[in-house]
Order: C-alpha cells, then sequence, then structure tokens
C-alpha cells in the first residue's frame, strides 16, 4: 500500500473507521477524547500508519462516519497529517477547529490547511 497525501483528501466525502470514540481514554497518555478520532482504512500515512480524522459536530460515541473533509491539521514537528471531517451539510472555522481538537493537538506545532 502506497503512503497518501492528506491534501488529496480535501473537499471529498470519506468514510472514517473509529477507534478512539467521544469520551474514551488514550491508552498510553490518558488524555480523553473530546470527540470521536479515527482513521481512513486502507490508507498510508507520513507515521506509516492510516491517516487520521476528527469527527466534528458528531455528538454521540459512533463506530464509522461518513462526512466532508473540509480541512486538514499538518503537523509542523510530527509526520502524522489528521483530516477534519464534519456532516456534508456544515462548517467549522479555523478557531473553531483548533478549539475542538486542542485536547490532543496542545501537544504539537500545526497549522490548518483548506
Amino acid at each position: 500500500m502506497k503512503k497518501v497525501n492528506a491534501r488529496d483528501y480535501l473537499g471529498k466525502i470519506v468514510n472514517v473507521k473509529v477507534d478512539r470514540k467521544l469520551g474514551s481514554r488514550h491508552p498510553k497518555h490518558g488524555f480523553m477524547y473530546m470527540l470521536n478520532y479515527g482513521y481512513i482504512p486502507n490508507t498510508i500515512s507520513g507515521d506509516g500508519e492510516e491517516l487520521d480524522a476528527y469527527l466534528l459536530g458528531v455528538y454521540e460515541p459512533v463506530d464509522e462516519f461518513e462526512g466532508k473533509v473540509i480541512a486538514i491539521i499538518h503537523r509542523i514537528n510530527d509526520d502524522d497529517d489528521k483530516l477534519i471531517v464534519i456532516n456534508k451539510d456544515k462548517n467549522y472555522s479555523d478557531d473553531a477547529i483548533k478549539a475542538l481538537t486542542e485536547f490532543q493537538e496542545q501537544y504539537f506545532d500545526s497549522i490548518i490547511e483548506r
């Protein structure tokens, strides 16, 4: 399987497999997931794992979710981009994305790409 470019997913509809559900704890670091977090199956990201995704606007734990990619969190000090996936009819500002993902992204230097 070849490495994917997160930017190729901007504006696309994707299916996210959720492996860290809203309200669950990180198995190694112990922080709580303030939203659903998962990955795009059958992809390889810069870190050698599947391409990760945050789900915004989904207020209950889910196993899978189909939504639209509106942005990418590009980590400057870590080769592990994150997709921002939402319901097809919603939108979020960069400031809102930063606030909603801060529980995990506070440990990294990143920029939001559209």
